[in-house]
């Protein structure tokens, strides 16, 4: 059994030093929904959980004429019950929405979600999409990172000892700008992707997409930004020969895995008629 020290900081500084002095393995805990389960199968005798909820603003969300900024231990629940956000950025929110039950909800964050780190992980190809980026505070300050590089690997990301995800800040979108997001998943609900894909697009007065961006999830180690994808879609009417472009630029960017719930073949297959899919409905929001 793993013996657990609990602290409750109230400032980041506090938290940050906790976790840079840390002589046993330090976790954060935003909502745990992860965290419990991976420490109940830990080989560790001994780890540190510095819970980030009594910190002023990590369980907020606030809208501006800047853009979102999401405090990391804001729970989906909340977040999701925001019509003012969905407004903005349908795509993530619905995505926020996806993750675990009614009572997960309830507990599991998009900062959480985002520093698990899962190739499959709902809220990161949404955030991708967005051009969101992470505020990461250490000992000497903060650094920026975006959120495509912030993870680097299955259940891994570049956070260093000493530091905390501070916020995620999302861009304020250009005029008629949406976003989208789907996944496949072999049940009805309560499950993580088997593929998913977020899109953003932005049009100009004649339907023409200026700008987009695309992110595949559960098809690679790490969520994957596509630039072909979206250069396949700018420039166009979102027609079907460039939402075919689109898709197969996906596919040929995956490289999942075969398992029980999915060949490579399929889920390649899968993740660009996601990506053609997303694209529509993010067109669709994005006219009005």
């Amino acid at each position: 059994m793993v013996s657990v020290v609990y602290e409750a900081p109230d400032t980041i500084e506090a938290a940050v030093s906790l976790l840079a002095d840390a002589t046993t393995p330090a976790m954060v805990l935003a909502g745990g929904t992860d965290l419990i389960i991976q420490t109940n199968a830990s080989k560790d005798r001994e780890r540190l959980f510095v819970d980030i909820k009594k910190i002023a603003g990590m369980s907020a969300a606030n809208l501006t004429e800047s853009g979102l900024e999401l405090g990391p231990s804001m729970s989906c629940a909340e977040f999701t019950a925001r019509d003012d956000i969905k407004a903005v950025f349908p795509g993530l929110v619905e995505a926020a929405y996806l993750i675990g039950s009614t009572q997960v909800q309830g507990r599991a964050s998009v900062g959480g979600n985002l520093c698990n780190s899962s190739p499959a992980a709902d809220t990161i190809p949404p955030l991708i999409a967005n051009a969101a980026v992470c505020v990461i505070a250490h000992p000497n300050g903060e650094r920026i990172v975006a959120v495509e590089d912030f993870v680097t690997g299955v259940g891994r990301n570049c956070l260093e000892k000493g530091e905390l995800l501070k916020s995620i800040k999302v861009p304020q979108p250009a005029a008629n700008t949406s976003d989208a997001y789907l996944r496949f998943i072999p049940r009805t609900e309560m499950d993580i992707a088997v593929a998913g894909a977020g899109v953003s697009v932005t049009l100009d007065d004649q339907g023409t997409c200026k700008a987009a961006r695309v992110a595949i999830g559960a098809v690679a180690p790490t969520v994957l930004l596509v630039p072909d994808a979206s250069t396949a879609l700018v420039g166009s009417k979102l027609d079907d020969d460039a939402l075919e472009t689109a898709a197969a630029a996906a596919t040929a960017a995956a490289s999942p895995i075969n398992d029980r719930r999915g060949t490579i073949e399929f889920r390649q297959h899968v993740v660009g008629v996601l990506v053609k899919r997303a694209t529509r409905i993010a067109a669709d929001r994005a006219k009005g």
